[in-house]
């Protein structure tokens, strides 16, 4: 009952926290209104900017920030054991993670929708935004180069994944396309799209359709990032309603009540015990029980746990790709400003129950019965099954390894209830491309938005601007230079691999190891941005300081521990090493920003405190269907 007792827990704590610290900090910090402006009524352009009802706003939000950050990060961490792992993703998510989502969803909306990368050179300095942009850009372009290859492995490892994923799309357009004409309310044809995709599940993978899932799967990984930038880049154009929401509003459905099915899956076996491992009339069902050790201090290969617990789980507790989300595309579309809180603090707050189970799926679920292999050998249960997947930090490494440890151990809560095995796995592994598919084309809108900043910069402040940088200030040139850099990377191999079809469309591997730590270290900056906010206004700052502080020195500590192996790297077994001069690169140009944003703002620290930064410039009348001209975006107008 330990499984259940942790789950139960988790998900009483998080409710307890959305209506007290939650409710605290949308009142009496942040003092949200339901009269004030908001950016998508202010500056709507049907497109970008569009009033939105808070619940399909939350679909968009939750999809783009969960990605397979809280999958693939848990599914790791339980190397150092669960306890760790578990005290991380609860206290972080509810003190750390949500403050950090809510309050960029705030102080976005707040500056007319603006990046907090914007936002920067407002409440700082203009030296400041121009280096919080440039690491936006790059983390950006990390994500953009190596989500194709995730989604590419989830579909090769999990073939009946791949009809339910791709018929998404067109039943997203027609629900967008409807609702926009019709206006009428989205519950019903939202229901519809849900039962079709759950059958596509059951069925997806029958006769023809499985045959064509598995020539899919076949694929070249190249061939796959290339089709899913391209179809990045549809969805970064088109207007939001057509597509982007509407498919964020139906995955989250799926979303959902996938996590609940493995709720009550996790109840069942709790009380009566997984689905028996051998068939016949005298097999047993297997006890559910932690079967991973509570703390596990030096697993073999594994990096200290001091700093790394912290990189290795990002999504689940805090990460800095939220902020993007909350101030790239959420906050222009919200259309009451007190829906932040529901928004921006409550979808973090399901994503560290969604964590939470995760760990439980690895540490317990994985108990009840796996492949001793990926897919292969004997079935092992208890101790043994968890050894299969972590003897070393060597085994875990992979894809398809921390992957397959969620989806073999959730597909178990989910058998115990009867479901069939294939389905089960299938479900599973649409769940974690759907994540990876979401994630993937909000990165490429939010990818488009710092590039037209960036290019906006060079264009304003030059008097014959070179005319490549008013291309990037049009949302296709900035889009189309956005994927074509992404697929120049990840065109390339992996390092140390030759090119060739097989390894073509790796090449995001090579930065994939900054991701992590520039990821996290993203979510100082933007509680930096958030702090000075406040304290312009002379708002409480400590609950934002405090992590501030703790999110800009543990990834810092992590990128210093990895430089020595990035310039001295230990040769595999067969495979030489090869110094990776492009991690090493950024990774200290990474490190060289970070402290020379920290020395702008203590150098400016004692001199803000109550005065409020420069207002943006009045609203021309004609901006936006309900554009206000107050020269402030901080009026009031009812919701």
């Amino acid at each position: 009952m330990q499984t259940l007792a942790i789950a139960l827990g988790a998900l009483i704590l998080y409710l307890i926290a959305y209506h007290t610290y939650g409710k605290w900090l949308a009142a009496k910090i942040f003092r949200l209104n339901k009269d004030a402006h908001v950016p998508s009524v202010q500056l709507n352009d049907d497109r970008d900017y569009v009033p939105t009802k808070k619940g399909i706003v939350f679909g968009h939000h939750f999809t783009s920030i969960a990605g397979t950050g809280p999958i693939v990060g848990p599914a790791i961490a339980v190397m150092w054991g669960w306890l760790p792992a578990l005290l991380w993703v609860l206290f972080g998510s509810i003190l750390i993670g949500a403050v950090h989502d809510f309050g960029s969803l705030v102080v976005s909306m707040r500056n007319r929708g603006q990046t907090v990368g914007d936002i920067a050179g407002r409440v700082i300095n203009k030296r400041v935004r121009i280096l919080f942009l440039a690491v936006l850009f790059m983390a950006l372009t990390i994500v953009l180069a190596i989500f194709g290859l995730v989604i590419a492995v989830v579909f090769k490892q999990y073939p009946a994944a791949i009809f339910p994923c791709l018929i998404q799309i067109p039943i997203a357009i027609a629900i967008g396309l409807y609702l926009h004409r019709k206006g009428v309310n989205l519950l019903i044809p939202s229901l519809i799209a849900l039962a079709i995709m759950y059958v596509t599940v059951i069925y997806g993978n029958v006769g023809a359709l499985g045959q064509i899932n598995q020539y899919l799967a076949s694929l070249p990984v190249i061939t796959w990032v290339v089709i899913l930038l391209l179809y990045s880049y549809i969805a970064s154009v088109l207007p939001v309603w057509t597509l982007l929401q509407p498919r964020d509003y139906i995955n989250s459905l799926q979303l959902l009540t996938a996590l609940a099915l493995v709720v009550i899956g996790l109840l069942i076996a709790a009380s009566l015990g997984g689905a028996p491992v051998t068939p016949g009339p005298d097999a047993t069902r297997p006890a559910l029980e932690v079967v991973a050790p509570m703390v596990r201090a030096d697993p073999p290969g594994a990096p200290a746990i001091l700093p790394f617990l912290f990189i290795t789980i990002a999504c689940g507790a805090c990460s800095g790709f939220h902020c993007l989300v909350s101030s790239g595309t959420s906050s222009k579309q919200i259309a009451c400003e007190t829906d932040a809180q529901f928004v921006g603090y409550g979808s973090m707050l399901i994503e560290g129950f969604l964590a939470t189970l995760v760990i439980l799926a690895c540490v317990a679920g994985i108990g009840l019965g796996i492949s001793k292999g990926l897919g292969t050998g004997p079935i092992v249960t208890g101790e043994s099954a968890y050894m299969a997947r972590y003897a070393s930090w060597g085994a875990a490494q992979g894809l398809p390894a921390k992957v397959g440890a969620f989806v073999d151990g959730s597909a178990n809560f989910l058998k115990a209830m009867g479901i069939p095995a294939a389905a089960a796995v299938a479900l599973m592994g649409v769940l974690v491309a759907s994540f990876a598919g979401t994630t993937l084309d909000t990165a490429c809108r939010l990818q488009r938005y710092v590039v037209q900043e960036l290019a906006g910069t060079f264009v304003r402040e030059r008097k014959n601007p070179i005319p490549v940088f008013k291309l990037l200030t049009n949302k296709h040139g900035a889009t189309i230079f956005a994927i074509a850099l992404a697929a120049v990377i990840a065109a390339l191999p992996k390092p140390g691999a030759p090119w060739n079809m097989a390894t073509a469309g790796t090449g995001g591997l090579i930065l994939w190891p900054l991701f992590g730590a520039t990821n996290q270290l993203l979510a100082g900056l933007a509680f930096l941005v958030i702090t000075f906010y406040l304290w312009r206004r002379k708002a409480p700052v400590y609950f934002v300081a405090i992590p501030m502080i703790f999110m800009l020195i543990m990834p810092a500590w992590a990128m210093f521990s990895q430089l020595p192996a990035w310039l001295n790297p230990t040769a595999a077994a067969g495979n030489p090493a090869a110094r990776n001069f492009t991690v090493i690169i950024i990774g200290i140009a990474t490190l060289a920003l970070e402290i020379w944003m920290i020395i702008e703002a203590l150098r400016l620290w004692p001199r803000v405190k109550g005065v409020l930064e420069d207002k943006l410039p009045p609203l021309p009348a004609t901006v936006g269907a309900g554009a206000s001209t107050e020269p402030t975006s901080e009026g009031g107008r009812s919701c």
